[in-house]
């Protein structure tokens, strides 16, 4: 493709999505698509000889777009809003035109500098000391998992790196609870731990990790002849956004000589606003926190920012400086593949760059203040419905919910819940997702979609309660 090409078909494609936004409710959230049914629609093999762009785009339309989730939908209510700016997708397309690999500083020295630039605005905006630095990385849970190998290397004067995995004689333990994001045990078990030595901390009412029983568990293990390592605490818990207690937890890591990592990838966008950052008090004692502009703060994913106190035990963990990437600039300049766990990363900085130009921490924190206040008033709306309960502690912008007709209740109450959310996501109307707590399902609405505005959040109580009502009703009758 030749460059003129390049620009009457970007040209093109730039209209398609400025259209596809400008339309988007006009659209089902979702569509019912049988399991393989795009993939049975594609050709076999690859094509021999080369296709018009255009007739890409129509197979895209006609075979990929009816299996596409609506993400920026304004009645898309499920997981968490991946909510990206158009400004962010330019810094992304510009990202990905430039085409270039950040293997060294020598290899971009934009790439690095901005990047380094943009991480140390964020931590300005979310009220983070000076002490903090850091790098975009994947995702959270490569964050967390860079995390866990930090404290295996702390905790065991780096013999893991030297001798490779072996049980130790006096096994490390990580800690967390079962509010935490699943990542976490896959990441502890990948650094080596296995599943014997990750401990499930009981949580509080309200979600919180209990740090008594935490305490209580770290003396037992210890009494056994293991040795606690790491903690995992949560801002912003994955099923019903619940925030442990991070300064009774910091106390803890204190005593013990722990490695304190911090999960904040969706509560972290939260702490633009002052009045929120209450909820993370002590997070200056922490070792890592991750936080994910790319949940509620509106970047393109992939964009993860791993902070840490400790660089330099970071990028001694994770360091490598093969002959063919030496430069003279070694020791002078912040190399990011030592902060990460690919050797190469891409231009990431330029969308968050665009992301928080384009709108100003005012913009981004004014819309933030309005998914809080719009989960609050749905909130209220729910707990004053007959047989409508929420079912979570209002610490972010997911309501959690649950519709119990009267006499149902265990495992009917269960297959009622997620048999009424079934209906409604295949109607195409709203998108919801339901999880389960404490052995109960229910039902999860995640507000933050950019466009998704009050009468959205009403339309969909409305929807919420005709689906439930008439799936009460339906199972009364059977």
């Amino acid at each position: 493709m030749t460059p003129n090409e390049f620009r009457e078909h970007g040209h093109a494609l730039i209209d398609w999505i400025a259209t596809y936004r400008e339309k988007i409710e006009e659209r089902a959230v979702s569509r019912t698509i049988e399991p393989g049914a795009i993939r049975a629609a594609l050709p076999k093999a690859p094509p021999r000889q080369a296709e018009p762009v255009s007739d890409i785009m129509a197979d895209f339309e006609s075979i990929l777009l009816p299996g596409v989730l609506h993400w920026q939908h304004p009645s898309f209510f499920g997981f968490f809003p991946s909510n990206v700016e158009l400004s962010s997708v330019l810094g992304d397309l510009l990202s990905t035109g430039l085409g270039m690999v950040g293997i060294s500083w020598e290899a971009s020295p934009a790439l690095t500098e901005l990047e380094e630039t943009c991480v140390d605005w964020l931590r300005q905006m979310l009220g983070l000391g000076p002490a903090w630095r850091g790098a975009i990385q994947e995702s959270a849970s490569v964050s967390t998992l860079i995390a866990i190998v930090c404290a295996r290397e702390r905790y065991s004067g780096s013999k893991y790196a030297k001798g490779g995995i072996r049980q130790p004689a006096h096994p490390g333990m990580v800690y967390t609870s079962a509010r935490a994001h699943s990542s976490v045990g896959k990441t502890a078990m990948i650094a080596g731990f296995g599943t014997d030595h990750i401990r499930i901390v009981p949580i509080q009412p309200g979600g919180s990790l209990d740090a008594k029983r935490l305490r209580a568990m770290i003396n037992e293990d210890i009494a056994r002849g293991a040795r606690p390592v790491a903690i995992i605490a949560t801002t912003g818990a994955t099923a019903n956004t619940a925030m442990d207690d991070i300064d009774a937890i910091a106390d803890v890591a204190q005593e013990c000589g722990m490695w304190l990592h911090v999960d904040a990838a969706m509560g972290g966008a939260a702490m633009l606003l002052p009045e929120c950052r209450p909820g993370w008090e002590g997070i200056e004692r922490a070792d890592s926190i991750v936080v994910s502009p790319n949940k509620w703060l509106g970047a393109a994913f992939d964009s993860s920012m791993m902070f840490v106190r400790d660089h330099e035990h970071l990028t001694k963990v994770m360091g490598t400086c093969p002959s063919y990437l030496r430069t003279p600039t070694d020791g002078k300049v912040t190399q990011l593949r030592d902060w990460s766990i690919p050797t190469g990363r891409r231009f990431r900085a330029l969308k968050l760059w665009f992301l928080i130009r384009e709108q100003g921490v005012d913009g981004l924190s004014k819309r933030i203040r309005r998914d809080l206040v719009n989960a609050r008033r749905l909130a209220q709306l729910v707990d004053a419905e007959p047989g409508w309960h929420v079912v979570n502690k209002i610490t972010l912008q997911t309501v959690c919910v649950r519709h119990e007709p009267p006499g149902v209740s265990g495992a009917e109450l269960d297959e009622h819940t997620r048999a009424w959310v079934q209906a409604l996501n295949e109607s195409g109307k709203a998108y919801l997702t339901a999880a389960q707590v404490d052995d109960a399902w229910m039902v999860r609405v995640s507000i933050g979609v950019l466009g998704t505005q009050w009468h959205h959040i009403e339309k969909l109580w409305a929807d919420m309660r005709a689906y439930a009502g008439q799936n009460a009703r339906l199972a009364l009758a059977a």
